[in-house]
């Protein structure tokens, strides 16, 4: 079986993209010069799902943990960082061009039998031979371009940790085990960019870094492992879509005693998502030696017993996350019911939804008047003020109410509030469910609660 009949999903890349754009979650960067290959704006949808996923993920690694530190780290740094990490002389990509179609490729990502014949994939024309291509964006800082002035964009945001890490220790009194997390961006002249926003060359990065004594290692991996596990599991990500796989000893990074990586199975196959690597003192004592400083932990609970930590990393892409939550809550359903505000439409009526869970939805509520006239419109936009500290909220009083509950279904947006004639004689609400299409009256007093409870007991349908 394919990996793309292994999928069996309604969402396709094409399907994704397109829905992406239409309802403002990501936009082709420089769109009206042609576009830019790698790089891509995130609308106002995108930027409230790429801030709630980064939300959740903080809140999971710092707010829930004691022991662990966040920080933010710059983007440019001393460029002896990237010779400490190898990046300078490891961060390289194989790479083939086709001397008749002009194309490039990683030469780890075709075909062998067209590496080994260095014959196209694309065209059939003929392939040059094998050559390193470095990752990292090249520049100079101060006036002049000469050698002394080179930089570099970080091509990863785990080195800003680590030469930090004594920094922390010192201000907020640390003791392993402990844990630094960060957010932040990336950067990587990546020889292929595509699949919309999984591969970029610029990206962002949830990392944390988790500073163990030696011999407890592969105790805090095993753990970490099964911590981020449950943290897919809390979001409500379709569990069989993601699976764990070991790196064998071809794949091992340099610095890795052990790695997994949680794969998701995207719409063109299982792919990476997050990575758990034992990466032991690898990294500490490279910045040791390149720096002369001593990165040595003193246990001063253990007769001040001195050794170089080993780490335990745990690595997602943030705009990969997005992209999975996307997929994830994709999904086009039949429609064959009414609902207390009228019909949503007939048996051979189709809508597209987007099933995000609430806590991560871009839009937790939107507040639709049933009319503009009658004092409705006034009464609607005086509910939204009520529950905006609380709540996302959003407001629509264009079109049937059909069509907008269409609107919000893809845009995410877990519940519509209606506001109706009913709605001044009594002080109740419609109060719409996305994933269900079920519609229940509510009094206006008491949304702001139900809302709280909704959302606290949601559970998935699909």
């Amino acid at each position: 079986m394919s990996e793309l009949q292994e999928y069996g999903g309604k969402a396709t890349m094409e399907k994704i993209t397109s829905l992406a754009k239409r309802r403002g979650f990501v936009f082709q960067s420089s769109e009206i010069y042609g576009g830019q290959n790698g790089a891509w704006d995130y609308g106002p949808l995108g930027i409230e799902l790429k801030n709630r996923i980064a939300g959740a993920w903080w809140k999971e690694m710092t707010r829930l943990h004691d022991n662990i530190a966040g920080l933010d780290a710059a983007i440019l740094m001393h460029p002896r960082t990237w010779e400490a990490s190898w990046h300078v002389e490891n961060c390289t990509d194989p790479l083939v061009y086709c001397k008749k179609c002009k194309s490039r490729f990683r030469a780890d990502m075709i075909p062998e039998e067209n590496l080994s014949a260095k014959k196209c994939p694309d065209c059939g024309g003929e392939l040059t031979d094998t050559r390193k291509f470095n990752l990292m964006f090249k520049s100079h800082i101060g006036p002049a371009e000469d050698t002394a002035s080179v930089i570099y964009l970080r091509p990863e945001t785990a080195q800003g940790i680590y030469v930090n890490y004594k920094n922390i220790i010192q201000s907020n009194r640390m003791k392993i085990p402990f844990g630094i997390a960060q957010i932040g961006k990336a950067f990587r002249n990546e020889i292929v960019t595509k699949n919309f926003i999984f591969r970029t060359c610029e990206f962002e990065q949830m990392e944390m870094q988790y500073f163990v004594k030696p011999g407890t290692d592969e105790e805090w991996f095993n753990e970490w492992r099964r911590q981020r596990w449950a943290y897919y599991k809390k979001l409500g990500v379709k569990m069989d879509h993601l699976r764990w796989h070991q790196h064998g000893k071809d794949e091992l990074a340099h610095y890795a005693k052990d790695a997994y990586d949680i794969e998701y199975l995207f719409p063109m196959g299982w792919r990476e998502l997050e990575g758990v690597h034992n990466r032991t003192d690898y990294d500490l004592g490279r910045h040791a030696q390149f720096s002369g400083k001593d990165m040595q932990y003193i246990d001063q609970d253990n007769n001040n017993e001195r050794y170089i930590p080993y780490i335990i990393e745990t690595s997602a892409g943030l705009t990969r996350n997005v992209l999975m939550i996307l997929c994830d809550a994709y999904d086009e359903e039949q429609v064959a019911e009414k609902g207390n505000a009228g019909t949503e439409g007939s048996a051979d009526d189709w809508r597209t939804v987007l099933r995000f869970h609430p806590d991560l939805a871009p839009v937790t509520a939107a507040i639709l008047p049933l009319m503009k006239k009658d004092g409705l419109a006034e009464m609607a936009q005086d509910i939204r003020k009520e529950l905006q500290d609380d709540y996302a909220t959003d407001y629509d009083q264009s079109g049937a109410i059909g069509r907008r509950y269409r609107r919000q279904d893809e845009a995410g947006t877990p519940f519509c509030i209606t506001v109706d004639y009913q709605s001044k004689e009594d002080g109740t609400v419609t109060l719409r469910f996305r994933d269900s299409m079920e519609q229940v009256r509510v009094p206006r007093a008491e949304l702001a609660v139900r809302l709280r409870q909704e959302i606290k007991s949601y559970k998935r349908i699909k």
